[in-house]
């Protein structure tokens, strides 16, 4: 059975709102303790559908890396922005996503009518907002902006692998996996760490402060 609820859930907001072009905001690697935080928005044509957009943590990778090119190839616009583990220990995760998301719609080549934000709080001067809990997995816009974000983020750590032997940002992708612990109590802490984050923070203490660099 075809799933249309995403779809359907886009087509009644704009129903209700009186609006025609709306964009999706999402972002990815939050709750990582390596690597960026990347937020994408997006605004699909006005009738494409897709049942196979959906959170893009439901699929999986070959999943995502072919509905990346789909969503490309089917939208009116879209953006996405990395913003590096020192942004993130300055301003806070919450706080770069919120300015990842405010920055990528401001970044789109079409202003949207009404902006649909996964979970989030998000105010822009002569800009409209919609926060949706859940909304990667209510909204198709949303679902198709956390693929997006999704997809280039783990892109960007896969290339670390390459850089960072023996760190395995391939399997985890930066997040607090046990084994990424391991290694990074083994090998060292790297400048892509993000110093606010519990686990990296114990580690450094219990290593007098030695640094592994580029």
């Amino acid at each position: 059975m075809i799933d249309e609820s995403r779809f359907i859930f886009d087509k009644n907001i704009k129903q209700q709102y009186q609006v025609k072009l709306i964009s999706g905001s999402d972002e990815v690697g939050r709750g990582a303790m390596a690597g960026p935080i990347v937020v994408a928005s997006v605004v699909l044509k006005e009738n494409y559908f897709n049942p196979l957009i959906k959170d893009s943590k439901k699929l999986s990778e070959p999943q995502r890396e072919s509905l990346y090119d789909e969503i490309i190839n089917n939208c009116i616009c879209y953006s996405i922005k990395s913003y590096d583990s020192k942004i993130v220990d300055k301003l806070n995760p919450k706080k770069t996503s919120i300015i990842g998301m405010t920055e990528t719609i401001q970044d789109l080549k079409l202003k949207p009518e009404l902006c649909l934000i996964d979970g989030e709080n998000v105010f822009l001067d002569d800009y409209s907002f919609l926060k949706i809990i859940k909304g990667d997995n209510l909204s198709q816009s949303i679902a198709a902006a956390s693929i997006l974000a999704k997809v280039y983020r783990d892109r960007i750590m896969i290339d670390y692998d390459s850089k960072y032997e023996g760190y395995n940002f391939t399997s985890h992708k930066g997040y607090c996996t046990k084994d990424h612990i391991k290694r990074v109590e083994t090998l060292g802490i790297l400048d892509i760490h993000r110093m606010s984050y519990k686990p990296i923070a114990k580690i450094k203490e219990k290593s007098n402060n030695v640094w592994k660099n580029e």
